[in-house]
């Protein structure tokens, strides 16, 4: 699988894992919040301060789908990883699976 750079066409794209395509949900700035609006089917808004974050902490925390009131975390693979550093390298926010 590929992730493209939907604003960025001259960077090419990164091969993932097809796994990815459900861990993507983790990383995505949810529409609504932070002036992002809804993406098309497939395309992802991923904050790149988030993305600076994750990147230096090497984890992500998520909000429980059993339980909104408690975050667990979890450690950011070597494939997220180098998928950060492709987003923070070339200043990407805006992503299309393919």
């Amino acid at each position: 699988m590929l992730v493209y750079a939907v604003s960025r066409p001259e960077v090419p794209p990164l091969r993932m894992p097809e796994r990815f395509r459900t861990d993507v949900a983790y990383f995505m700035t949810p529409a609504g919040e932070h002036g992002v609006e809804k993406m098309p089917q497939g395309e992802y808004w991923i904050r790149l301060d988030d993305a600076r974050t994750w990147l230096a902490d090497g984890v992500v925390s998520v909000v429980s789908p059993l339980d909104s009131m408690h975050e667990t975390e979890f450690e950011v693979t070597d494939e997220q990883e180098a998928w950060l550093r492709w987003m923070v390298d070339n200043q990407i926010e805006h992503v299309r699976l393919g």
